[in-house]
């Protein structure tokens, strides 16, 4: 599992790549009360904004880690947006994406990096 220093984290799913916001993240937004999720297949840049989320607290958007393709969106925190809270490296995953260029993933943190960067 990569890290972002957007608080998103990626897990390589065979030759897809699984992306959802850290508890950290989850924690600091609040209950989540509302998402948006892209519509699927999308082609995206790095950083550009695919999922609104509103949250007790704020609005904020998700931007795309990595150059590639959305092709699986998470409907269920759609219906649930509380999954992210109770569980935001599981079930309360946003999209799926295949990468433009998987080794981009090197470039992201690791989870000691991640730790550090939050401490």
């Amino acid at each position: 599992m990569k890290f972002t220093e957007e608080h998103e984290w990626l897990l390589p799913e065979g030759d897809l790549v699984v992306v959802g916001i850290t508890a950290h993240a989850a924690e600091q937004l609040g209950d989540l009360v509302f998402v948006e999720l892209p519509e699927a297949p999308m082609t995206v840049s790095k950083d550009d904004e695919v999922v609104v989320i509103e949250s007790v607290k704020a609005a904020s958007d998700i931007m795309a880690p990595l150059d590639g393709e959305i092709v699986e969106v998470n409907e269920a925190i759609v219906d649930n947006p509380t999954l992210v809270n109770e569980d935001p490296l599981g079930e309360g995953w946003f999209f799926k994406m295949k990468l433009a260029d998987p080794s981009e993933m090197d470039g992201l943190l690791d989870e000691a990096a991640y730790k550090a960067l939050i401490d």
